[in-house]
């Protein structure tokens, strides 16, 4: 498989991105469109969906990333591996979740999973982080009762904030005792998961169930 190059931070503010996504048929793109949905957001290379698609055949998976060239690779890989399971949508999230969500099969959507995503260190660029409260918004209507919202990321702030934005709506409940889970209870481990683990750094999970 070739790497594409790609710039590892986009701003989704930015006028490139602000054209919604159209809506999508979903039986051109799944063979089986009402099959539980696992949804990625921010799904990068899509490595973590191609494995969980293979292992999981009775889901259908969808990974959501606002870098295109990524998009179209990681769509390419799946067609050589022939997956009826998995689609990959070039997309800005803030824009166009809930146009997306809303053309779903109702009560498809069971999970989602936003790992390690861009931390925007600064201030000042806290708007360009995935986890706003509109999303969260978003997520607790769409997702069905007890759906599983599955947070991970190497930078304990960025975890924090998602952690704290999910756990302040009351659709949300919280999994788990103490402050941060100690494994993964997903079968596969993004990359970024793995490298961070080999260098003995921590990892913050937190799961949340939609009440």
């Amino acid at each position: 498989m070739a790497v594409v190059r790609v710039r590892q931070h986009v701003n989704p503010l930015s006028q490139k991105y602000q054209t919604p996504l159209s809506p999508i048929e979903w039986e051109k793109i799944y063979a089986k469109p009402n099959q539980p949905l696992h949804l990625d957001i921010g799904c990068a290379r899509g490595r973590f969906l191609l494995s969980m698609a293979k292992i999981e055949p009775n889901w259908n998976f969808l990974g959501l990333e606002i870098r295109e060239p990524l998009v179209i690779e990681a769509n390419k890989w799946r067609d050589e591996l022939g997956l009826t399971n998995l689609h990959y949508l070039f997309c800005n999230v803030n824009n166009s979740l809930r146009s997306l969500l809303s053309s779903l099969p109702k009560g498809s959507l069971q999970r989602v999973t936003i790992q390690f995503p861009d931390p925007w260190f600064k201030n000042r660029h806290a708007k360009r982080r995935i986890v706003q409260p509109e999303l969260v918004v978003e997520l607790a209507e769409f997702l069905i009762p007890g759906g599983i919202v599955f947070l991970q990321s190497d930078i304990e702030f960025v975890a924090v904030e998602m952690r704290d934005r999910f756990a302040l709506h009351p659709a949300f409940q919280r999994r788990g005792a103490g402050e941060w889970l100690a494994e993964n209870p997903l079968p596969v481990p993004t990359e970024r998961e793995i490298g961070t683990m080999n260098k003995g750094e921590p990892v913050y999970r937190a799961v949340f169930e939609k009440l």
